[in-house]
């Protein structure tokens, strides 16, 4: 345990805690985003509160460039589509409080995506969103120690309010999978493919650097890596989500087939191969590699763990749905997060999501304001892509950005099995990488065209 504290002195510490900005004048709002980073994970109020006064900083500074910028445009379009919608809703004052899980980010988005103008701002970006997961995953352990030592205790720690807020249940939640300070298993699990992602691409980096000054592959900056990115991924396996799991090794594969490393990519091919072998393969291929690996993971992934559960918790049931709500009213939807009340009226289960953001949308905004939604992110993501094609292949530059990119995809594969945005900390994270990518994607071009 003492050796993983350490990490965090043995991150690079030649960048100081909070970087300097290009310009001058957005220093204040750079500085509050980097620091309401680092200490987002642990008090949502500071981080949100932070990236709203930094959104404001540049809006009052750039609010012409911002309001004749295409894609912020769609946005506003967006959020315009998203309040009719609540007017008109099933159940008006549930839409109206979902209309905070979208249009703040929207505001975000679109004020804070000037702030990112240098490839050093990006890596500072990633920085204070991996540092701080060393903690989170500390705590994760903990909770897991205390509940396999019989702990059932939920703790409530809150300071000044809401400044700390704190809903620690030492038993998990659900019982048994790790949550740490996040509201459930799968928000965390939600948050570390992005740290993990994240991390991938910061390991990477800092091999590649140590090779090229010609001091090996293993030295103090590489070895925090391994122990951070190892930390990371003992707390996935103990989330227990089958989602994140998925993506994890996903994320890996990609990376080693980026990087040409072949060692990388037969590990991680036997490792899946194994544990999709002892689900699904034929009996005498199964019953031995099932003595091997353990049922934590194969049962988990033929559902085994959980048998004979309720058809209204079932995905396929939610997704049915969510897709006849669609159909009902096409066009504005039934309002946000009106979902549960009408799943529960349907089924007598209370369900606060449908496990896939696309279909939640089209059954609470309708389908011309999700297809703006999808349309609008992937405009960002075509922009992101094109732009990591026109940087030097043996660019670091390049493989942070190209690590930007899969964290994104990470999230938003993720959201077509769970939707975790209601989390705050989650949602602004997902955002925060959308806006870098964005914000860099588009540092070059004159601000009009924007």
């Amino acid at each position: 345990m003492q050796s993983a504290l350490n990490l965090l002195r043995r991150l690079p510490k030649k960048v100081p805690p909070l970087q300097v900005h290009p310009d001058p004048s957005m220093q204040f709002a750079w500085t509050l985003v980097q620091a309401g980073l680092l200490v987002l994970p642990f008090s949502a109020l500071f981080g949100c509160v932070g990236m709203m006064v930094a959104a404001i900083a540049i809006w009052r500074q750039q609010s012409t460039q911002i309001l004749t910028s295409r894609i912020n445009q769609g946005f506003f379009l967006l959020g315009g589509l998203m309040i009719l919608s609540a007017a008109v809703a099933h159940h008006r004052i549930d839409a109206l409080l979902g209309l905070f899980n979208f249009l703040p980010y929207f505001f975000c988005f679109a004020s804070l995506s000037p702030l990112i103008q240098a490839p050093e701002q990006l890596r500072r970006l990633g920085w204070v969103l991996v540092v701080p997961s060393v903690l989170v995953c500390l705590i994760g352990y903990l909770q897991m120690m205390l509940c396999g030592l019989g702990y059932q205790q939920f703790l409530h720690i809150q300071v000044l309010w809401i400044v700390i807020d704190w809903q620690y249940d030492l038993k998990g939640t659900p019982p048994g999978r790790m949550s740490a300070v996040l509201t459930y298993a799968n928000v965390l699990a939600s948050y570390l493919v992005i740290t993990f992602s994240l991390g991938l691409g910061f390991w990477i980096e800092a091999i590649g650097r140590s090779r090229r000054l010609g001091a090996g592959v293993w030295n103090r900056e590489t070895v925090a890596w391994v122990g951070l990115l190892l930390l990371n991924v003992g707390a996935l396996i103990l989330t227990n989500s089958r989602n994140a799991w998925a993506i994890a090794a996903g994320a890996c594969f990609i990376f080693a087939i980026y990087v040409g490393w072949r060692w990388l990519i037969a590990v991680v091919g036997f490792v899946v191969g194994a544990i999709l072998a002892a689900a699904f393969a034929p009996i005498p291929i199964q019953q031995p590699l099932r003595t091997i690996i353990p049922a934590f993971f194969w049962a988990r992934i033929t559902d085994d763990l959980y048998p004979n559960r309720p058809v209204s918790t079932l995905r396929t049931t939610q997704w049915e749905f969510a897709w006849s709500l669609m159909q009902q009213r096409p066009i504005l939807g039934w309002g946000l997060r009106n979902f549960t009340p009408l799943y529960k009226a349907q089924t007598g289960f209370i369900l606060g999501h449908p496990h896939n953001l696309p279909l939640m949308l089209l059954a609470e905004v309708g389908i011309p304001a999700t297809v703006l939604f999808l349309g609008l992110v992937s405009w960002v993501l075509a922009a992101g892509i094109q732009y990591w094609r026109t940087l030097p292949n043996e660019s670091g530059d390049r493989l942070i950005y190209f690590s930007f990119l899969i964290s994104f995809c990470s999230i938003a594969i993720f959201s077509l099995f769970d939707v975790t945005l209601f989390d705050a900390r989650v949602n602004i994270l997902g955002w925060m990488l959308l806006i870098g990518i964005w914000g860099l994607a588009n540092a070059e071009k004159p601000k009009i065209e924007r």
